[in-house]
């Protein structure tokens, strides 16, 4: 079953509205405004991310929740890479979304993973966001390496992938 939406809180209505529109040519599809349980308020703003789903932010006003960093990993102390969000993409859409990142001033990591290939920036508000397009079918063999894998105690380790750096080619900046 696939997902209907994924949501995240942002420091940045409108630097994400930019990011999302801009950046990752994703369509405005639905704004919710409605008041918080205590009192505030809160837009819910929904995104068509062109597959069969939505991505949704929190732009937050409301007094009674703490100020928060909406940096989904590296909020946490955890390393920028551990949460993230990925999107489907082919082979064939990666060089021109990475180049379409670049010229609008995200620099972007490129992997290939072996069943797949990902490219990597990170959005306004610090999360890591993933173009990734599968490079063969995984099969009953990945399957049942993944069942051994997951209970083995002590597995050994693959050789960790060679990230390329692609650098942008100008600066982003705030509209």
């Amino acid at each position: 079953m696939a997902f209907h939406h994924v949501a995240l809180a942002v420091r940045d209505l409108q630097e994400t509205h930019r990011f999302y529109t801009e950046a990752m040519g994703f369509e405005l599809a639905k704004v919710v405004v409605a008041p918080t349980e205590e009192g505030g308020w809160a837009k819910h703003v929904f995104y068509d991310t062109g597959g069969n789903g939505l991505i949704a932010f929190w732009e937050l006003h409301d007094d009674t929740i703490p100020p928060y960093d909406p940096a989904i990993s590296t909020a946490l102390g955890l390393p920028i890479w551990v949460n993230h969000v990925a999107f489907d993409a082919s082979v064939d859409e990666l060089e021109p979304r990475r180049e379409h990142w670049r010229d609008r001033g995200y620099d972007v990591m490129e992997i290939d993973h072996g069943f797949c290939i990902s490219i990597y920036t990170v959005d306004p508000n610090g999360v890591l966001v993933e173009w990734c397009a599968n490079t063969r079918p995984l099969d009953d063999s990945d399957r049942a390496e993944g069942r051994r894998l997951l209970v083995d105690p002590g597995p050994a380790l693959s050789s960790p992938p060679e990230p390329v750096f692609h650098k942008a080619r100008r600066t982003v900046t705030a509209s």
